[in-house]
Protein backbone atom coordinates (compact mmCIF):
# COMPACT_ATOMS: atom_id res chain seq x y z
CA UNK A 1 0.00 0.00 0.00
CA UNK A 2 1.66 3.79 -0.97
CA UNK A 3 1.69 5.57 2.21
CA UNK A 4 0.24 9.23 2.00
CA UNK A 5 -0.21 11.96 4.56
CA UNK A 6 -3.60 10.84 5.18
CA UNK A 7 -2.81 7.20 5.79
CA UNK A 8 -3.81 5.94 9.36
CA UNK A 9 -2.48 2.85 11.33
CA UNK A 10 -4.64 0.38 12.69
CA UNK A 11 -4.21 0.16 16.56
CA UNK A 12 -5.20 -2.71 19.15
CA UNK A 13 -8.12 -0.92 20.49
CA UNK A 14 -10.22 -0.12 16.58
CA UNK A 15 -9.00 3.31 16.65
CA UNK A 16 -6.48 4.69 14.24
CA UNK A 17 -3.38 7.05 13.92
CA UNK A 18 -2.06 8.71 11.38
CA UNK A 19 1.71 7.84 10.76
CA UNK A 20 3.06 11.09 10.20
CA UNK A 21 2.92 13.56 13.16
CA UNK A 22 4.34 17.10 14.31
CA UNK A 23 6.60 16.83 17.39
CA UNK A 24 6.14 20.10 19.46
CA UNK A 25 9.12 19.92 22.08
CA UNK A 26 11.28 22.99 22.18
CA UNK A 27 13.92 24.20 24.34
CA UNK A 28 13.09 26.12 27.28
CA UNK A 29 14.42 29.08 25.67
CA UNK A 30 12.24 29.09 22.69
CA UNK A 31 9.04 31.14 22.17
CA UNK A 32 6.37 28.98 23.34
CA UNK A 33 4.12 31.22 20.59
CA UNK A 34 6.89 29.30 17.32
CA UNK A 35 4.98 26.38 18.62
CA UNK A 36 1.57 27.67 18.29
CA UNK A 37 2.61 28.89 14.95
CA UNK A 38 4.28 26.11 13.34
CA UNK A 39 1.02 23.84 14.57
CA UNK A 40 -1.40 26.10 12.76
CA UNK A 41 0.92 25.80 9.71
CA UNK A 42 1.57 22.37 9.78
CA UNK A 43 -2.13 21.79 10.28
CA UNK A 44 -3.16 23.98 6.81
CA UNK A 45 -0.11 21.58 4.88
CA UNK A 46 -2.28 18.56 6.04
CA UNK A 47 -1.08 17.37 9.19
CA UNK A 48 -3.63 15.86 11.21
CA UNK A 49 -1.17 14.37 14.24
CA UNK A 50 0.42 16.58 16.79
CA UNK A 51 2.15 15.15 19.42
CA UNK A 52 2.64 17.27 22.85
CA UNK A 53 3.20 16.71 25.95
CA UNK A 54 2.77 17.96 29.62
CA UNK A 55 6.56 18.16 30.44
CA UNK A 56 6.90 20.62 26.93
CA UNK A 57 4.98 23.28 28.87
CA UNK A 58 3.03 24.40 25.67
CA UNK A 59 0.02 22.62 26.00
CA UNK A 60 -2.12 25.81 26.15
CA UNK A 61 0.00 27.61 22.67
CA UNK A 62 -0.38 23.93 21.12
CA UNK A 63 -4.14 23.86 22.14
CA UNK A 64 -5.32 27.52 20.78
CA UNK A 65 -3.53 26.63 17.50
CA UNK A 66 -5.80 23.53 17.20
CA UNK A 67 -9.07 25.06 18.71
CA UNK A 68 -7.72 28.30 16.35
CA UNK A 69 -8.04 25.81 12.94
CA UNK A 70 -11.23 24.20 14.15
CA UNK A 71 -12.83 27.94 14.58
CA UNK A 72 -11.81 28.74 10.99
CA UNK A 73 -13.32 25.64 9.54
CA UNK A 74 -9.99 24.12 8.24
CA UNK A 75 -10.24 21.16 10.38
CA UNK A 76 -13.04 19.41 12.47
CA UNK A 77 -11.93 18.29 16.16
CA UNK A 78 -12.02 14.63 14.93
CA UNK A 79 -10.40 15.07 12.23
CA UNK A 80 -6.77 15.76 14.59
CA UNK A 81 -5.24 12.86 16.77
CA UNK A 82 -3.30 14.91 19.85
CA UNK A 83 -1.31 12.63 21.94
CA UNK A 84 -0.71 14.18 25.46
CA UNK A 85 1.33 12.46 28.05
CA UNK A 86 1.83 12.50 31.92
CA UNK A 87 4.77 13.27 33.05
CA UNK A 88 6.01 10.73 36.09
CA UNK A 89 5.27 13.04 38.92
CA UNK A 90 1.21 12.24 38.39
CA UNK A 91 2.07 8.51 38.53
CA UNK A 92 0.33 7.77 41.96
CA UNK A 93 -3.53 6.85 41.41
CA UNK A 94 -4.40 9.40 43.31
CA UNK A 95 -2.89 12.18 40.80
CA UNK A 96 -2.97 10.62 36.98
CA UNK A 97 -6.24 11.82 36.87
CA UNK A 98 -5.15 15.60 37.84
CA UNK A 99 -2.30 14.93 35.50
CA UNK A 100 -4.53 14.57 32.88
CA UNK A 101 -7.04 17.34 34.12
CA UNK A 102 -4.49 19.44 33.44
CA UNK A 103 -3.82 18.83 30.28
CA UNK A 104 -7.62 18.91 28.70
CA UNK A 105 -7.61 22.39 30.71
CA UNK A 106 -4.38 24.06 29.19
CA UNK A 107 -5.29 22.72 25.80
CA UNK A 108 -9.14 23.34 25.85
CA UNK A 109 -10.48 20.29 24.82
CA UNK A 110 -12.94 17.59 25.99
CA UNK A 111 -10.59 14.42 25.60
CA UNK A 112 -7.24 13.55 24.15
CA UNK A 113 -7.04 10.89 21.07
CA UNK A 114 -4.00 9.52 22.65
CA UNK A 115 -2.32 9.87 26.34
CA UNK A 116 1.04 7.85 27.61
CA UNK A 117 2.80 7.38 30.20
CA UNK A 118 6.12 9.45 29.36
CA UNK A 119 8.42 7.01 31.00
CA UNK A 120 8.13 3.89 33.13
CA UNK A 121 8.97 4.82 36.36
CA UNK A 122 7.66 7.07 38.39
CA UNK A 123 8.74 10.79 40.19
CA UNK A 124 8.07 12.73 42.79
CA UNK A 125 8.90 16.32 43.56
CA UNK A 126 11.34 17.12 46.49
CA UNK A 127 10.44 20.31 48.73
CA UNK A 128 7.23 20.78 46.97
CA UNK A 129 3.41 19.56 47.38
CA UNK A 130 2.54 20.28 43.62
CA UNK A 131 3.34 17.90 41.17
CA UNK A 132 2.90 20.12 38.18
CA UNK A 133 5.70 22.16 39.66
CA UNK A 134 8.31 21.39 36.76
CA UNK A 135 11.01 23.67 38.84
CA UNK A 136 11.91 21.74 41.60
CA UNK A 137 14.17 18.95 41.88
CA UNK A 138 12.90 15.28 41.40
CA UNK A 139 13.21 12.05 43.49
CA UNK A 140 12.50 8.41 42.89
CA UNK A 141 9.42 7.19 44.20
CA UNK A 142 8.15 3.38 44.20
CA UNK A 143 4.76 3.21 42.31
CA UNK A 144 4.79 0.60 40.46
CA UNK A 145 3.48 1.45 36.77
CA UNK A 146 1.03 -1.53 37.15
CA UNK A 147 -1.06 1.45 39.55
CA UNK A 148 -0.63 3.90 36.99
CA UNK A 149 -2.31 1.70 34.22
CA UNK A 150 -5.28 0.51 36.19
CA UNK A 151 -6.17 4.49 36.56
CA UNK A 152 -5.91 5.29 32.50
CA UNK A 153 -7.77 2.68 32.10
CA UNK A 154 -10.77 3.99 33.41
CA UNK A 155 -9.68 7.28 31.57
CA UNK A 156 -10.48 5.85 28.53
CA UNK A 157 -13.84 4.02 30.07
CA UNK A 158 -14.81 7.24 30.60
CA UNK A 159 -14.32 8.81 26.91
CA UNK A 160 -11.25 11.43 28.46
CA UNK A 161 -8.74 9.73 26.21
CA UNK A 162 -9.57 7.39 23.26
CA UNK A 163 -6.46 5.49 23.32
CA UNK A 164 -3.67 4.77 26.33
CA UNK A 165 -0.42 3.90 25.27
CA UNK A 166 3.31 4.02 26.61
CA UNK A 167 6.72 5.48 26.04
CA UNK A 168 10.43 4.47 26.78
CA UNK A 169 9.33 1.20 27.77
CA UNK A 170 11.63 -1.53 27.24
CA UNK A 171 10.48 -5.02 26.13
CA UNK A 172 10.79 -6.48 29.46
CA UNK A 173 8.64 -3.23 31.09
CA UNK A 174 6.41 -4.51 27.78
CA UNK A 175 6.14 -8.03 28.92
CA UNK A 176 5.11 -7.01 32.93
CA UNK A 177 2.52 -4.51 31.79
CA UNK A 178 1.27 -6.84 29.15
CA UNK A 179 1.08 -10.01 31.84
CA UNK A 180 -0.74 -7.45 34.36
CA UNK A 181 -3.37 -9.70 35.99
CA UNK A 182 -6.89 -8.37 34.70
CA UNK A 183 -5.74 -5.80 32.17
CA UNK A 184 -8.53 -4.22 30.72
CA UNK A 185 -6.46 -2.51 27.78
CA UNK A 186 -2.96 -2.96 26.20
CA UNK A 187 -1.13 -0.12 25.27
CA UNK A 188 -2.16 0.62 21.28
CA UNK A 189 1.63 2.17 20.75
CA UNK A 190 5.70 2.53 22.72
CA UNK A 191 7.08 5.93 21.43
CA UNK A 192 10.67 5.48 21.59
CA UNK A 193 13.33 7.23 20.22
CA UNK A 194 14.21 5.61 16.64
CA UNK A 195 16.76 6.39 13.92
CA UNK A 196 19.11 5.38 11.57
CA UNK A 197 21.66 5.36 14.26
CA UNK A 198 19.18 3.37 16.93
CA UNK A 199 16.95 1.39 14.24
CA UNK A 200 14.66 -0.51 16.94
CA UNK A 201 14.30 -3.44 14.78
CA UNK A 202 14.55 -5.84 18.14
CA UNK A 203 11.86 -3.85 20.00
CA UNK A 204 9.93 -3.38 16.48
CA UNK A 205 9.57 -7.07 15.90
CA UNK A 206 8.54 -7.50 19.71
CA UNK A 207 5.84 -4.92 19.24
CA UNK A 208 4.50 -6.12 15.77
CA UNK A 209 4.42 -9.95 17.49
CA UNK A 210 2.15 -8.42 20.53
CA UNK A 211 0.11 -5.49 18.37
CA UNK A 212 1.80 -2.79 19.83
CA UNK A 213 2.15 0.26 17.18
CA UNK A 214 6.12 1.74 17.88
CA UNK A 215 6.27 5.63 17.24
CA UNK A 216 9.59 7.06 16.60
CA UNK A 217 10.89 10.21 18.30
CA UNK A 218 14.01 12.17 17.31
CA UNK A 219 13.97 10.35 13.83
CA UNK A 220 16.40 12.86 13.10
CA UNK A 221 18.83 12.42 15.35
CA UNK A 222 18.19 15.28 17.97
CA UNK A 223 18.64 18.72 18.90
CA UNK A 224 22.50 19.86 20.05
CA UNK A 225 21.08 21.06 23.81
CA UNK A 226 24.27 20.14 25.69
CA UNK A 227 21.60 19.79 28.76
CA UNK A 228 20.18 16.33 26.74
CA UNK A 229 22.68 15.84 24.20
CA UNK A 230 26.24 14.57 24.61
CA UNK A 231 27.89 17.14 21.79
CA UNK A 232 30.82 14.43 20.86
CA UNK A 233 27.83 12.15 19.29
CA UNK A 234 27.73 12.10 15.72
CA UNK A 235 25.50 14.50 13.80
CA UNK A 236 23.33 12.31 12.22
CA UNK A 237 22.09 13.96 9.33
CA UNK A 238 25.96 14.77 8.29
CA UNK A 239 26.49 10.59 7.81
CA UNK A 240 28.23 10.41 4.46
CA UNK A 241 26.11 7.14 4.01
CA UNK A 242 22.53 8.77 4.22
CA UNK A 243 24.07 11.77 2.19
CA UNK A 244 24.71 9.28 -0.73
CA UNK A 245 21.87 7.59 -0.89
CA UNK A 246 19.68 10.81 -0.52
CA UNK A 247 21.39 12.25 -3.30
CA UNK A 248 20.30 9.23 -5.35
CA UNK A 249 16.84 10.06 -4.72
CA UNK A 250 17.43 13.58 -5.47
CA UNK A 251 15.91 14.19 -1.48
CA UNK A 252 17.66 15.76 1.77
CA UNK A 253 19.14 13.61 3.95
CA UNK A 254 16.15 14.31 6.26
CA UNK A 255 13.38 13.20 4.07
CA UNK A 256 15.51 9.91 3.24
CA UNK A 257 16.22 9.48 7.20
CA UNK A 258 12.00 9.80 7.73
CA UNK A 259 11.16 7.53 4.82
CA UNK A 260 13.49 4.61 6.26
CA UNK A 261 11.37 5.14 9.70
CA UNK A 262 8.34 4.90 7.64
CA UNK A 263 9.10 2.06 5.37
CA UNK A 264 10.22 -0.12 8.70
CA UNK A 265 6.56 0.75 9.61
CA UNK A 266 7.40 3.14 12.36
CA UNK A 267 4.86 6.30 12.65
CA UNK A 268 7.42 9.15 12.48
CA UNK A 269 6.90 12.57 14.61
CA UNK A 270 8.98 15.18 12.75
CA UNK A 271 9.70 18.75 14.77
CA UNK A 272 10.31 21.45 13.05
CA UNK A 273 8.94 25.08 13.49
CA UNK A 274 9.26 25.90 10.27
CA UNK A 275 6.73 26.40 7.75
CA UNK A 276 9.29 25.76 4.73
CA UNK A 277 10.76 22.62 6.47
CA UNK A 278 7.36 21.44 7.32
CA UNK A 279 6.52 21.34 3.90
CA UNK A 280 9.61 19.55 2.62
CA UNK A 281 8.91 16.82 5.37
CA UNK A 282 5.93 15.72 3.58
CA UNK A 283 7.92 14.89 0.66
CA UNK A 284 8.53 11.70 2.02
CA UNK A 285 5.44 10.37 0.28
CA UNK A 286 6.95 11.15 -2.83
CA UNK A 287 9.45 8.38 -3.07
CA UNK A 288 9.87 4.69 -1.85
CA UNK A 289 13.12 3.20 -0.51
CA UNK A 290 14.76 0.44 -2.64
CA UNK A 291 14.70 -2.98 -0.36
CA UNK A 292 18.84 -2.54 -0.93
CA UNK A 293 18.95 0.91 0.02
CA UNK A 294 16.94 -0.06 2.93
CA UNK A 295 19.08 -2.83 3.80
CA UNK A 296 21.99 -0.27 3.64
CA UNK A 297 20.64 2.34 6.03
CA UNK A 298 19.91 -0.43 8.33
CA UNK A 299 23.23 -0.87 8.69
CA UNK A 300 23.99 2.40 10.26
CA UNK A 301 22.40 1.32 13.39
CA UNK A 302 25.23 2.09 16.24
CA UNK A 303 22.77 1.51 18.61
CA UNK A 304 23.44 5.30 19.43
CA UNK A 305 20.94 7.04 21.77
CA UNK A 306 20.90 10.68 22.20
CA UNK A 307 18.67 10.88 24.57
CA UNK A 308 20.02 8.99 27.75
CA UNK A 309 18.05 11.48 30.40
CA UNK A 310 21.35 10.56 32.54
CA UNK A 311 20.33 11.54 35.68
CA UNK A 312 17.49 8.58 35.48
CA UNK A 313 20.22 5.92 35.56
CA UNK A 314 20.38 5.15 39.00
CA UNK A 315 16.33 4.82 38.80
CA UNK A 316 15.88 1.06 39.39
CA UNK A 317 13.15 1.32 36.18
CA UNK A 318 15.26 3.31 33.97
CA UNK A 319 14.91 1.20 30.58
CA UNK A 320 18.22 1.77 28.98
CA UNK A 321 20.39 -0.53 30.54
CA UNK A 322 18.33 -3.63 28.69
CA UNK A 323 19.30 -4.09 25.45
CA UNK A 324 15.80 -3.17 23.70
Amino acid sequence: MALTKDTRVPLNDGNTMPIIGLGTYAAPDVPKSLGEEATKAAIDLGYRHIDCAYLYGNEVQIGNAIRAKIADGAIRREDVFYTGKLWCTFFSPELVCKGLEKSLQDLQLDYLDLFIMHFPFSLKPTGAEDPSNQDTPFAYDDVDFWATWEVLETCKEAGLVKSIGVSNFNKRQLERLLSKPGLKHKPVCNQVECHVYLSQSKLLAYCKSKDIVLVGYSVLGSHRDKNWVDLSSPVLLEDPVLANVAAKYNRSPAEVAMRFILQKGIVVLAKSFTAARLKQNLGVFDFELTSEDMKTLEELDKNLRYGLFKEMKEHPEYPFHDEY
